[in-house]
C-alpha cells in the first residue's frame, strides 16, 4: 500500500476509533457500533470496508456474521514507509 492510501484510510476520526477497537480483538459490526455509541451500522459498515480495502482490517466469515480485527503488520509496514519518505534519518528506538 502506498503512502497515500494509507493516510486517507486513517484520515478519519471515526475509523481510528474502529481501529483502537479492532486492534487485537476480533469484533462484528454490532460489537463496533455497540461500542463507538453514537454511529449507525450503515456508517460503521462503510468505514469498515474503506479499512478492508487498504488492507487494514483481516475479515473473517462465522455463519451470516463477519468479524474483523486491525491488521497490526499492514499498519507497521505503512508506518515505516512512511518514516522512510518523510524521516529516513530518523532512528527509532522501539524498546523505549
Amino acid at each position: 500500500m502506498d503512502s497515500v492510501t494509507f493516510g486517507k484510510a486513517i484520515a478519519d476520526e471515526t475509523r481510528q476509533k474502529i481501529m483502537r477497537l479492532l486492534c487485537c480483538q476480533w469484533l462484528c459490526v454490532s460489537d463496533v457500533v455497540e461500542q463507538l455509541g453514537n454511529v449507525t451500522q450503515p456508517t460503521v459498515s462503510h468505514h469498515l470496508g474503506i479499512l478492508r480495502d487498504a488492507g487494514l482490517v483481516h475479515a473473517r466469515r462465522d455463519g451470516k456474521q463477519i468479524y474483523y480485527s486491525l491488521n497490526q503488520a499492514a499498519v507497521a509496514v505503512c508506518c515505516g514507509a512512511i518514516m522512510q519518505i518523510f524521516a529516513p534519518e530518523v532512528q527509532v528506538d522501539i524498546g523505549q
